[in-house]
């Protein structure tokens, strides 16, 4: 098992599928959408053999703020502490340390990430977000 920081275009391939179609997160969002999205921010791949294990990234401008984002672990190779290496990882890059913010939203891993020190919001009524409704479904359908 090793880390890398670039996905090889099958690997990629095996990111886009499982988040455009089994994550919660980001159903439907386009291959051309997170080409975008992976190219402009830190990502952590966790591989065995050329094949995708585990997948992070990371936004941030790598002095004051960082936003972790599509954290997941490709379902055969769940169960065997791979989030928790992933993570361990992450949060050890040299460019995420001694920042005065990291984010993330998750819907069910909050035992994992609060092992890393991550917590509820101490104020949520500071934080605002603009969202689109529907998500990447209806991006398209305004392109349509």
């Amino acid at each position: 098992m090793k880390f890398t920081h670039q996905l090889s275009p099958q690997q990629f391939t095996q990111a886009f599928e499982f988040l455009s179609e089994r994550s919660y997160w980001s159903q439907g969002i386009s291959r051309e959408r997170l080409e975008k999205a992976f190219a402009h921010s830190l990502c952590f791949a966790l591989i065995e053999n050329k094949q995708l294990l585990a997948f992070a990234r990371v936004v941030t401008d790598q002095a004051t703020f960082a936003n972790l984002l599509d954290v997941f672990v490709l379902e055969p190779f769940r169960g065997q502490g791979l989030g928790k290496k992933l993570m361990d990882h992450v949060m050890s890059h040299p460019e995420l340390q001694s920042l005065r913010r990291f984010t993330l939203a998750t819907k069910d891993a909050h035992s994992l990430y609060q092992q890393f020190g991550f917590q509820s919001q101490a104020s949520p009524n500071l934080a605002m977000e603009k969202c689109l409704v529907g998500g990447y479904s209806t991006l398209l359908q305004r392109q349509n």
